[in-house]
């Protein structure tokens, strides 16, 4: 078989539920590739300065042939993670199917005892854990955070302003906390990608001429409910919007594809024009998407979301 054919990754999907995560927008983010990627179905750099779940680099696996890939995100449990996916991950298989046994077999009310435990556990690990060297704390530290994905209120990964995970129990019959087939095919997907703990600008030296970058910023909030700007406990503001559309206009110079995905301020207020103004020069668009993660239940349902483009 052809090296890193999408015929390897056909069922490959996100090991991890993300806040923004972009599984509803994929079709709409595919129909507006380059033309010569759509042509060839091959990408040959792939950049992705903000890889969170990674749903739209797995999509692309899944669809395409990306000959080399290069994923960011400043999140370092994130990272952390992925790189315990593609390089150890039947030991994290075999710690995940021992938590979800354990876990499966206990009562309720025993179950949410467990939850807090490994939340607790996980949140003091933080203080003096070494993310820049690889220890077998990393897969214990990985099962962790799976775990909690699997079995929080909601699935989402959410911290507080001292980088705690602070989403409560969700009371779910029968979790799948250990998905060994899927993760198989993210530790295949993930081989010959390079993996990068660090903001968005760390990026620029491996963005080349015609590399395909996708930008997936945490989105600007629509409400003050909303929870994209959770995923660290750093967040994202309108100076790093606007520090990302600099970015944007540096890296066209740099004759890359870049696309680019947020949310519409115009869904609450006709008159703001914030993206419109940042990126005035590139071809918007409004797209209708649906939001699931949302504390507020009348924040969820479709809406208009941008996606954003330096070509045609």
């Amino acid at each position: 078989m052809e090296k890193d054919s999408p015929d390897e990754f056909s069922n490959v999907k996100p090991f991890l539920k993300w806040a923004g995560g972009k599984g509803q927008l994929l079709k709409e983010l595919e129909k507006r590739l380059h033309p010569s990627i759509i042509h060839e179905r091959t990408i040959h750099r792939y950049v992705e300065p903000f890889v969170g779940g990674g749903a739209m680099f797995f999509f692309l696996k899944r669809h395409f042939q990306v000959r080399e890939s290069f994923l960011f995100d400043k999140n370092r449990e994130l990272i952390m993670a992925y790189g315990v996916v593609k390089n150890y991950y039947k030991k994290l298989v075999a710690d995940l199917s021992e938590i979800e046994d354990d876990h499966l077999h206990k009562s309720e009310e025993s179950r949410k005892e467990n939850y807090y435990q490994i939340r607790e556990a996980y949140n003091r690990q933080m203080n003096d854990f070494d993310y820049d060297h690889y220890h077998p704390g990393w897969i214990t530290r990985a099962s962790y955070i799976i775990f909690l994905n699997k079995t929080c209120f909601n699935g989402l990964f959410r911290q507080n302003q001292k980088g705690e995970f602070n989403v409560p129990f969700g009371r779910y019959k029968n979790p799948k906390i250990c998905d060994e087939e899927n993760l198989a095919e993210v530790h295949k997907a993930l081989k010959d990608a390079q993996l990068f703990c660090g903001d968005f600008t760390d990026s620029e030296n491996y963005i080349l001429d015609k590399s395909l970058v996708y930008l997936d910023p945490p989105y600007r909030p629509i409400s003050s409910t909303s929870y994209f700007t959770s995923y660290s406990k750093e967040g994202f503001n309108d100076e790093d919007q606007e520090k990302l559309a600099d970015f944007f206009k540096k890296m066209d110079k740099k004759g890359a594809y870049l696309m680019l995905s947020n949310s519409d301020p115009k869904n609450q207020d006709g008159e703001d024009d914030f993206f419109d103004n940042l990126y005035k020069d590139f071809k918007m668009e409004r797209v209708v998407a649906k939001r699931n993660i949302n504390r507020d239940a009348t924040g969820r349902g479709k809406i208009r979301e941008l996606i954003i483009r330096n070509y045609s």
